[in-house]
């Protein structure tokens, strides 16, 4: 997973740089037609860049592009050229409408991108949850889902190494929390910002209210896995919990 994450990014910043370009280059080749060539065409032609960034990068570099091709627009393909000032009033809707359009356009063809990752990254984490629920369910033991569970925390948190402690709570780690936050020293960790705080991080595998163990996990360095895939993790720390106390008595926080 690490891989694809990280050409996704590679392609978000290369979008960012491409945006302001695109549209400037597209301009820049129209400008010989500018005379015989309605506004609203060239705002077309305009559009087909602003959704060709969208389409490589995020919404950001999106939005940046449509801003972008609204500002060459004026200078280069409105009068008077060369100034950012538009006297007609057809161009200064159509300026607009190209600034609205591109906006739009950059949202949808994130938004886009954006699910057919998810619905790639969702049948791999659900196939996990499913996994861990069949083998809680089989006469396999508490120990095998255990270990199945912490194979699971490694790839999907892509994690150096994990390790399950069983027993009463000792020190005080950092905690990855229900809703996917961390928390050091009961505050809100900001983990995309900041990055995993230093040393092993615990989930705790509970069960109505009972404390069976806990996972004790090593993050990679630089490597922040998503919300979703946190969300997830702590999915699977219940299911192992709720294993470990049909299996026996459990220890009281």
């Amino acid at each position: 997973m690490g891989i694809p994450l990280r050409g996704l990014l590679a392609r978000d910043r290369a979008a960012l740089v491409v945006a302001p370009l695109a549209p400037l280059a597209v301009a820049l080749l129209l400008v010989p037609l500018r005379t015989g060539l309605a506004g609203a065409d060239a705002a077309l032609v305009l559009v087909l860049a602003v959704v060709a960034v969208a389409a490589l990068g995020n919404r950001v570099a999106g939005a940046l592009a449509g801003l972008a091709a609204a500002l060459w627009y004026d200078l280069f393909l409105t009068r008077p050229y060369g100034r950012l000032t538009i006297t007609g009033s057809h161009d200064l809707v159509t300026a607009v409408l190209l600034l609205v359009v591109g906006l739009a356009v950059s949202q949808l063809a994130a938004r886009a991108r954006r699910l057919r990752v998810m619905t790639v990254v969702d049948a791999g984490l659900l196939a996990r949850i499913h996994d861990t629920a069949r083998l809680a369910r089989s006469p396999g033991g508490p120990d095998a889902v255990v270990d199945r569970v912490g194979r699971h925390l490694v790839e999907i948190l892509r994690l150096s190494g994990c390790r399950f402690e069983y027993g009463t709570l000792l020190g005080h780690p950092a905690r990855l929390e229900q809703d996917g936050t961390v928390v050091v020293d009961h505050r809100t960790w900001d983990l995309e910002r900041l990055g995993w705080p230093p040393g092993e991080i615990e989930l705790r595998a509970a069960s109505n209210g009972h404390y069976l163990g806990r996972f004790m996990l090593r993050p990679t360095p630089g490597v922040v896995p998503s919300r979703q895939a946190r969300q997830v993790a702590v999915t699977l720390a219940d299911d192992t919990g709720a294993a470990l106390d049909t299996a026996g008595p459990a220890l009281d926080r």
